[in-house]
């Protein structure tokens, strides 16, 4: 049964799944507007809202990761991201994050370089294993774009670009 499906197309199904499902809560909310009675339309609406805001944040995502081919590994447990490397690695907590660089120079991928408060850096080829997961700590950076993040990843540019840094507080 597993042959059933071209393994293309299955990839393409598991990798758009959030869209996929998102888009069908909105053909559901859609049906409910449409053919409900009452309370019925109001949570077709709802589910309208739900599914376009979810579709929209599971885009972001799908355009955020590649495809987890890359040297290392990346984890992430309550704030805490690590790095596991054939060569280099490292641990670093979300709250020390200074400056988020994307390195198009790094071989054999472009890379994440997180710096930190006390100078440590961390580089992340974009393509690790888990890889994908640094969108979400990234979105939860303060006054970060995502925008800017998603740009910057789809026009790899030729030197190392700051994709945020964070603002310093005056110490007088």
């Amino acid at each position: 049964m597993a042959d059933f499906i071209r393994p293309e197309l299955r990839a393409f199904v598991w990798r758009w799944r959030e869209v996929l499902i998102a888009g069908g809560l909105c053909l559901l909310g859609l049906w409910w507007l449409w053919q409900g009675i009452g309370i019925v339309r109001w949570l077709g609406g709802v589910a309208i809202i739900v599914g376009l805001a979810w579709g929209w944040a599971a885009v972001q995502r799908v355009r955020f990761a590649q495809d987890g081919e890359g040297p290392g590994v990346v984890q992430i447990r309550e704030r805490r991201l690590a790095y596991f490397g054939p060569l280099d690695g490292g641990v670093m907590d979300m709250d020390d994050v200074n400056m988020l660089e994307l390195d198009p120079t790094t071989y054999p991928a472009p890379s994440w370089i997180l710096t930190g408060m006390g100078g440590q850096r961390i580089a992340i080829p974009v393509n690790a294993v888990g890889a994908e997961d640094l969108f979400d700590v990234f979105a939860a950076l303060p006054d970060i774009q995502t925008g800017t993040v998603l740009d910057v990843l789809s026009h790899t540019p030729d030197v190392r670009v700051t994709v945020w840094s964070r603002t310093r507080p005056l110490l007088h």
